[in-house]
């Protein structure tokens, strides 16, 4: 039997994103993504939990994520969870859990002067895994 494994995200970035870029010209951008869950608890009172995820965005994507997002954007990630691992300078065997993006949807609100998604596909491949550009965001999505 075939395994699953698949993220599905939307939250805010935590910090503007830190783009390398390989031998080859291959870029790669690593940044903190926040998803916030908002619940009621016994006593009625709103209760916020936060959670971090890191994102690895690779090749066009990553070129997407030095041009357009910032701090604080908003975004729809579909990825898969990846664990490294490696030792730290002490010997000690250290482990991260990274969401690896396969497509990205910008949620942001657009400004007067800032590009239509329309005109950020013709930059861009969106999608790294089909090379194709992203379904335009639907606003009347139920989250």
């Amino acid at each position: 039997m075939r395994g699953v494994n698949k993220v599905m995200l939307i939250g805010n970035l935590g910090k503007d994103p830190h783009v390398d870029y390989l031998e080859g010209n291959i870029g790669v951008a690593k940044f903190p993504l926040a998803t916030t869950e908002t619940y009621k608890d016994r006593n009625g009172k709103l209760v916020s939990q936060t959670e971090w995820h890191t994102v690895v965005l690779w090749r066009g994507l990553a070129d997407l994520a030095a041009k357009y997002l910032h701090k604080g954007s908003l975004i729809y990630l579909e990825g898969r969870l990846r664990t490294r691992s490696w030792e730290d300078k002490e010997g000690n065997k250290k482990f991260a859990t990274e969401v690896v993006g396969d497509n990205l949807i910008m949620l942001d609100k657009r400004n007067d002067g800032s590009q239509s998604s329309a005109d950020i596909d013709d930059d861009f491949s969106t999608n790294s895994e089909e090379g194709g550009p992203l379904p335009e965001p639907d606003e009347n999505l139920p989250f």
